[in-house]
């Protein structure tokens, strides 16, 4: 498959930006999305000194005009947009107890509607022209729900569903789509992802939890240029798949796929000690606190 243009949401920082310069290395003509164009200034940088070009778009996936303008600048510019990724999106932490309904929908907003208003933009040209593929953007936790990120996982869970229906809905049209589900990620996510609400006290143990996971992973996150390859072999490879793991923890997908539900919500009532120990040994991922020194 000869792959001409690309546009990928969330293009200035963490894996966004990675993966539209990796993107860009391998040959194709890529447009990197940003909700306004003085955010790029990194991106341009880094292009530059890859020796590669990264066309700066302004996109917002949470305005439906900016998409859509977004989506006919690339089109008259470049003919016609072979691949859409869509990666942007946001976190959100919290038990479903204490989240706001707020924090649900500006979650939802960005990281659901975003890629459908993307996708709705762009579809009716791939159809007529028989051809093109969507990627989307899900997570590690998008297919085990790690506690007290409830806004975050409900969004990529809804990723998941969104993406497999669309895949058999647009196969006839000659379109592929393929789901992202990365671990952790050299990203800028990480650093704004920090707060919690905490409100009634009744949850540190399972907060603790969370950042405890995300603590054990930042040490171990791979660079964002090889979310780009898997990318690049999604959307080029004969052997079609539909779901694409990668980073560190993606192997717990596998493993909690053949863990029984009993089991997992059995982790919930044991202490810290026996659930990094159950962690380990079920999801084959080591997240205990390690000692200093």
């Amino acid at each position: 498959m000869t792959v001409t243009v690309a546009l990928i949401t969330g293009s200035n920082s963490g894996i966004g930006r990675g993966a539209a310069i990796e993107l860009a290395r391998r040959g194709w003509t890529v447009y990197g999305s940003m909700r306004s164009l003085d955010k790029g200034e990194k991106l341009a940088a880094l292009s530059a000194e890859a020796g590669v070009e990264v066309r700066p778009v302004v996109l917002d996936v949470t305005d439906t005009g900016s998409v859509n303008a977004a989506v006919a600048q690339v089109t008259e510019d470049s003919g016609g947009i072979d691949v859409v990724i869509n990666n942007a999106g946001v976190g959100g932490n919290g038990v479903t107890e204490e989240c706001p309904i707020e924090l649900y929908e500006q979650v939802m907003d960005a990281n659901v509607y975003g890629g459908i208003r993307l996708i709705q933009a762009v579809l009716p040209q791939m159809r007529e022209r028989g051809s093109g593929t969507i990627v989307n953007f899900s997570s590690v936790v998008g297919r085990v729900a790690h506690i007290a990120q409830s806004p975050y996982y409900v969004s990529k869970f809804a990723v998941e569903a969104m993406t497999e229906g669309l895949a058999q809905e647009v196969a006839p049209f000659g379109i592929r789509v393929c789901l992202i589900e990365p671990g952790i990620t050299k990203s800028a996510i990480f650093a704004k992802n920090v707060d919690a609400t905490n409100t009634t006290g009744a949850y540190d143990q399972q907060y603790g939890r969370m950042f405890q996971f995300y603590a054990a992973g930042i040490p171990h996150a791979t660079p964002p240029e090889e979310v780009g390859a898997v990318i690049h072999e999604a959307v080029t490879t004969d052997d079609y798949k539909l779901r694409w793991p990668v980073s560190w923890g993606s192997e717990m997908i596998e493993a909690r796929a053949s863990l029984s539900d009993e089991d997992w919500v059995e982790m919930g009532r044991v202490d810290d000690a026996e659930y990094y120990a159950r962690f380990s040994d079920q999801l084959g991922v080591d997240i205990s606190p390690q000692e200093a020194g």
